[in-house]
């Protein structure tokens, strides 16, 4: 049986030597065979995320199953982690199902309703060897985006993140620094003055989500100034959406073959993105 690796083996390697790595949506084992390749032919950790959205679709339990089974002969690190969930009983069953790395949101709720929902998820998953990602900080939803739908953005302080992180035991934090989750209507400005003073009082790795779209220029400067991990959903699904639509419109009702070339089409989205984050030769 494969055995997933956490979330704070891999980004403890990332913060020490200063480079990123991605955390790819999957929805189906198709996508997921896709992820592992890239990294195991870029020799990079391979981080797959479902969020609650992913879950429903296929199951919990359903979904680390056959995150296991098209795993099973790959021999890079692989990280199985639930991405947004504010609720603590949904994260506490994803622990249980075989999920190495969890993510409690609760950024929009009150500061001290998120440290003891953070901490209550933490205590627990601590106990079974699974890591936990927190997020202080509302990280906003772009306009088209139909993903976590959190609510407006809200910048993260970095004296609460220092408290925060102090007072929950979180393995990583999702910082808001003027990034949002989708595509950008207009170019991203990310406060890499914030990060850099986030940074200086929070020793943990820390994430950066809404990773489609953010200039590379962007991105490097981010890593340097500690994210260790980035978001990537929203290009990936729109590579692979527009692939099938594109296949299926030209008359086709055999959808087996649209499958196949929407995976052939996002391969070298996930390719790029692990060269341009700097995990390639990091496994």
């Amino acid at each position: 049986m494969k055995e997933f690796t956490s979330l704070k083996e891999i980004l403890a390697k990332a913060q020490r030597e200063k480079y990123a790595v991605g955390g790819f949506n999957f929805c189906n084992a198709e996508t997921a065979q896709v992820i592992l390749s890239a990294a195991v032919k870029w020799r990079s950790p391979a981080m797959l995320i479902a969020s609650s959205t992913e879950v429903q679709l296929c199951g919990m339990e359903e979904t680390v199953k056959i995150l296991r089974l098209v795993a099973e002969t790959v021999d890079v690190p692989v990280c199985l982690h639930l991405d947004h969930t504010d609720d603590v009983e949904t994260v506490c069953r994803a622990v249980d199902a075989g999920f190495s790395s969890v993510m409690i949101d609760g950024s929009h709720f009150p500061f001290e309703k998120n440290i003891e929902m953070t901490r209550t998820v933490v205590k627990y998953a601590h106990n079974k060897g699974v890591s936990v990602e927190g997020e202080l900080g509302a990280i906003g939803a772009n306009k088209d985006a139909q993903h976590e739908g959190v609510g407006p953005q809200s910048l993260t302080d970095p004296d609460m993140a220092a408290e925060f992180v102090e007072r929950t035991g979180v393995d990583a934090l999702a910082v808001s620094i003027g990034n949002a989750h989708g595509f950008y209507a207009q170019r991203p400005e990310l406060d890499f003055d914030l990060l850099k003073t986030i940074r200086d009082k929070v020793n943990i790795p820390l994430v950066l989500h809404g990773g489609s779209g953010t200039p590379a220029e962007h991105l490097q400067k981010a890593i340097l100034l500690g994210i260790c991990k980035v978001n990537v959903a929203s290009e990936i699904g729109k590579t692979f959406t527009d692939s099938y639509i594109e296949t299926m419109s030209m008359g086709g009702t055999w959808w087996i073959i649209a499958l196949q070339k929407a995976k052939n089409a996002i391969a070298p989205v996930i390719e790029r993105w692990i060269r341009q984050l700097g995990s390639q030769g990091k496994a």
